[in-house]
Parts: structure tokens; C-alpha cells; sequence
């Protein structure tokens, strides 16, 4: 199987580093010099060529590295073990892209069947070019790739850089080597290690033929088959890019309740809940929470029943329905070219296909639209490290953990907000009121919609920046609040009577009196910085 390609370019037969920099044939052994002998005893390789100060991985100011063939790179000792042992291991730091049992005796360097590292300012490359495994002589290879480099402005107050880990899988043809009894070994284990019995990450599917999946996916939100990266940061040990902000399933939960985000927990990533039991409604959802999808006939006019996530019109016979409409055999009228198909939950069918509940839903200003309502897209979600959560809805990336701005220039017109976010520029010093958010320098309201389009569901009215059911409204009608800027000061307009939250959001800003404040703490607990 083919994925992500691998970097090269790096000089020597295979373009993975020149000849000098590349072990001896061998099996279970690690890089020994220049000039390896009969003794081919192991060297560790200077860190400080790539990182002056060290790296600082595992919490220890690492100056030298031990390059090993089975598979991963370890800095205390060298290792030979070709078995992985599941981490955690004692005393035993390491970085694992691939830990099994490789053999390069079998011929093809030095621009094949090798191993080779680069190192350059602020970077270390290790590459396993299509490896053999041990005891089979069956022509299938491994071809992955070691990472690691230092972040955009990411350092420890003595110039130590905190580390980046990338792992890249171009080919995963076997999971691991035979024994001499002509037995499978130990499958890879992919990870790394502190040593420390404590801080480790190890794939799930590691020790087990499943690893060679890792050539199929990736942990990078968009990212390309093959490719995994994770963060090391001193401000908490521990795997920043792990994933977090993904869709996931919370373990004995129903309905919408069930449709949780991975949260950064310690050394791991946990389901978390961000969706609370709801009123019912007709749209192929679970909304209560009780392990039925809600399609009671309460939930639609009269004469209409709920079916397939539609209110649709109820009927015996094909004469009471429109044209271009049949009678179901649930007796509802449905658009015959959708009579005869079925969408999974959550979708219903118009036009003959299979729509999303949220399709033609336009959210207020940083809501993105999430099982048929408008949410902000990282509630309830936790980030590691120096990372946060996007909140820019429209974004591919909305509600998924982002390396900080810390760690990774802002795009120009922005600056790094203390939260770790990247603002605009002059937002730095504007704070907005509840419902607002503040655009190019100017606090606007998030229920109000440039193109003019209706926000929120059709039963829900946006207020104070966010969906509410239309039966909660006050009765007096009301519009937005709106919020202009006038020289230094602001001024509060609104299109229709205030309410009670509305006029105490107004006397907030009017005691503020002026639109800039100093400097604004925006940490968002969870969130890295």
C-alpha cells in the first residue's frame, strides 16, 4: 500500500542522507561511525548540530541520540531488542515510528533496503527506506520516516527548543518479522516514550497487524494518509496534536447526547459530551436523549405526521397528495423520487437525496450548525499543550485542537492573542459585550447576517448571539443590538424595544464608556497558553 511521500533531498544514494550518516547492513544493531569495523560498536550522533542547546524531549536536555535499526531512536542507551515491549518501559526513552524486528542484511544499499538520518538547524530526519523484516525473504517492505524539529517561537527560557514528532508511512507491506522458529515476531509498536513509566503515547493498534493501518489514516485533521504529529511542550508533557476536537462516540450515552469531541486528558484523548438532552424535534435525531428517534406526530402540525425527519402530510391515498408527491406506505406523503430511499440518522431526503438536517441552516457568527442546531464548535472541547481549539466556524478545522500561536506565525493582519489564538489586529485591545464579537477592530453583533439570510432553525429566533426557541422569546419583538464605533467612544442603538439582557448589556458598555481597554486575558480554560 502507497500513502504520504517522504522527505527528501537530503544527499547520498538514496537522497536520506549522505553515506556517512547511514548504519552498516546488519540486524538488531545501531548506527556505529563513520567507519563501523567488525566491532560495530554503537555511536550516538551529536543532537547540538540541529539544536545548539539540546532538545528538550521527555523533560531532559538531550545533547546525542542512538540511531537503531529495529525501528526507532532511543537516548540513554542503544537498543537491540527487536521485540517492541508495550509501553511504558523504565528507564528506556524513546521515539518509536516503527518498533520490529528490520533486517538489512539482505542486500540493496546503499540506495535501497537502508537507514539513513539528516541533521540541519532545528531538525533531525531519520528515514527507513524499504526495509526488509527478519526471517523472510518474501520482497515485502517498509518505507517510513522519523521527524523532529522545533516550533515556530516555542522555547524554554534557556534557549532549549520544544520538540515537534512527526512520523511519515510511505509504504506498510509488514507488521513484523519471523522468529527462528519461523514464527511471527511482535507487530510493530508505534509511539514514544519518557521512560519515566508515566508520559508515553502509543498507538492503539500497535503490537497488533492492524499497525500496518497507519498507512491509511492519519491523526492530522485533513491531513494525507500516512502522516502523524504530535507536540511536546514544557509547559505540560504530554501529546498536543493528538487528535483532539474529533468526532467521537461517548461510551453509554444515547442520541445527540452520544456525539461527543475528543478532549486532551493527560497522556491520552477522552470522548467528551457537548451535547445536553433537548426538546424533540422532527429532524432524524435522538434530541432527549432516550434512545428513540424523535418522530412523534406531537411534534408536527395538524394533519401532518413526523416521518424521516420531515414534517410531511398525512394521507391515504395518492389523490390528497401534491403533485410530485406519493403516498408512503407510512401513510405521509413523500416526494416520489424519494419514496423509495432510505437515509441514515440525522439525514432525510429531498429531490431523491440524502441531505444533512443542518443543509440550508445559516448560524449566527461563530456557531457552526451540528446535528440540526447551532453551536460553537468547540464547546466542550479541551486542548494539550500549546494548543487551542478553532473557533472559526467556517474553517475545515472548526472545533479540532490547532497548534497555538505561540508556536506558529499569525497570518498578516493578525496578532497572537495571551490565549493563543491568532486575532486581528485591531481587535487587540477591543472587548465586545455579550453577543457581540469584534471584526476588524469593531465590536458586531453575531445575529446580524450580511447576506441577509434568516439565522437558526425556522422555530428558533437568535438573540444575544445565539439559537433559542421562539416560544422562549420575550413577547415584546425586539432586534439586535447593534454596536458602532464613534471616534473613541461607542454608540447603543437597537432596532425595537430592549430587553431586560439586551439594556444590561448596553449599561455595561455605556459605564465602560470607551470601546478600548488594556490588554485582555482570553484564556479559555483547557486551552494552551
Amino acid at each position: 500500500m502507497s500513502a504520504v511521500p517522504l522527505l527528501n533531498g537530503f544527499g547520498g544514494p538514496s537522497g536520506y542522507g549522505i553515506s556517512t550518516h547511514c548504519l552498516h547492513p546488519n540486524d538488531n544493531g545501531s548506527y556505529a561511525g563513520v567507519q563501523p569495523g567488525t566491532a560495530a560498536t554503537p555511536t550516538p550522533v551529536d543532537l547540538r548540530q540541529a539544536f545548539p542547546n539540546g532538545l528538550n524531549l521527555f523533560g531532559a536536555p538531550w545533547r546525542e541520540f542512538y540511531l537503531n535499526t529495529n525501528g526507532n531512536i532511543t537516548f540513554a542507551a542503544p537498543l537491540a531488542n527487536p521485540n517492541a515491549v508495550a509501553f511504558p518501559v523504565e528507564g528506556q526513552p524513546m521515539v518509536a515510528p516503527w518498533w520490529a524486528d528490520v533486517d538489512t542484511r539482505g542486500g540493496g544499499q546503499p540506495s535501497d533496503n537502508t537507514i539513513c538520518y539528516h541533521l540541519e538547524p532545528n531538525r533531525l530526519v531519520v528515514t527507513w527506506h524499504n526495509v526488509q523484516r527478519h526471517g523472510a525473504n518474501d520482497g515485502l517492505r517498509n518505507d517510513f520516516q522519523m521527524i523532529l524539529s522545533t516550533s515556530f517561537g516555542c522555547y524554554t527560557p534557556d534557549g532549549r527548543g520544544d520538540p515537534d514528532i512527526e512520523f511519515r508511512y510511505r509504504r506498510c507491506e509488514w507488521a513484523a518479522g519471523e522468529g527462528d522458529d519461523g514464527l511471527p515476531g511482535t507487530a510493530a509498536q508505534v509511539g514514544f516514550d519518557a521512560g519515566n513509566r508515566r508520559n508515553y503515547v502509543a498507538l492503539p493498534m500497535s503490537r497488533s497487524a492492524a499497525i500496518a493501518d497507519v498507512c491509511t489514516t492519519s491523526n492530522v485533521p485533513g491531513g494525507p494518509p500516512g502522516l502523524f504529529r504530535f507536540q511536546i511542550r514544557s509547559s505540560g508533557w504530554g501529546p498536543g496534536y493528538s487528535g483532539a476536537g474529533q468526532p467521537c462516540t461517548v461510551p453509554g450515552l444515547l442520541g445527540v447526547c452520544a456525539m461527543g469531541r475528543t478532549s486532551a486528558t493527560g497522556m491520552t484523548n477522552t470522548c467528551a459530551q457537548v451535547e445536553r438532552p433537548r426538546a424533540p424535534r422532527c429532524n432524524g435525531f435522538d434530541n432527549d436523549c432516550d434512545g428513540r428517534i424523535d418522530d412523534d406526530a406531537a411534534l408536527c402540525a395538524s394533519g401532518q405526521g413526523c416521518d424521516q425527519g420531515l414534517c410531511r402530510v398525512r394521507c391515504e391515498g395518492d389523490a390528497e397528495c401534491a403533485v410530485g408527491h406519493t403516498c408512503s406506505p407510512r401513510g405521509t406523503c413523500v416526494e416520489t423520487t424519494c419514496l423509495e430511499v432510505s437515509c441514515p440518522t440525522g439525514q432525510r431526503c429531498q429531490r431523491g437525496e440524502c441531505v444533512s438536517a443542518c443543509d440550508g441552516v445559516t448560524c449566527p457568527r461563530g456557531q457552526q450548525c451540528q446535528a440540526g442546531r447551532c453551536v460553537d464548535p468547540c464547546a466542550g472541547v479541551v486542548c494539550g499543550g500549546n494548543e487551542v481549539c478553532e473557533d472559526h466556524a467556517k474553517l475545515s478545522t472548526a472545533g479540532q485542537c490547532i497548534t497555538g500561536c505561540q508556536c506558529r506565525p499569525c497570518n498578516a493582519g493578525q496578532v497572537c492573542a495571551p490565549d493563543g489564538r491568532c486575532i486581528d489586529e485591531g481587535c487587540r485591545d477591543v472587548t465586545c459585550p455579550t453577543g457581540a464579537v469584534c471584526e476588524q477592530g469593531a465590536c458586531v453583533d453575531r445575529c446580524a447576517s450580511p447576506s441577509g439570510a434568516r439565522l437558526c432553525l425556522e422555530d428558533e429566533v437568535c438573540r444575544a448571539g445565539r439559537c433559542s426557541a421562539a416560544r422562549d422569546a420575550d413577547s415584546g419583538a425586539h432586534g439586535p443590538v447593534t454596536i458602532e464605533p464613534t471616534g473613541c467612544g461607542c454608540r447603543v442603538g437597537t432596532t425595537g424595544s430592549w430587553t431586560m439582557e439586551g439594556a444590561l448589556a448596553a449599561l455595561a458598555l455605556l459605564l465602560r464608556r470607551r470601546c478600548r481597554v488594556g490588554p485582555v486575558d482570553l484564556h479559555v480554560p483547557g486551552a494552551g497558553g
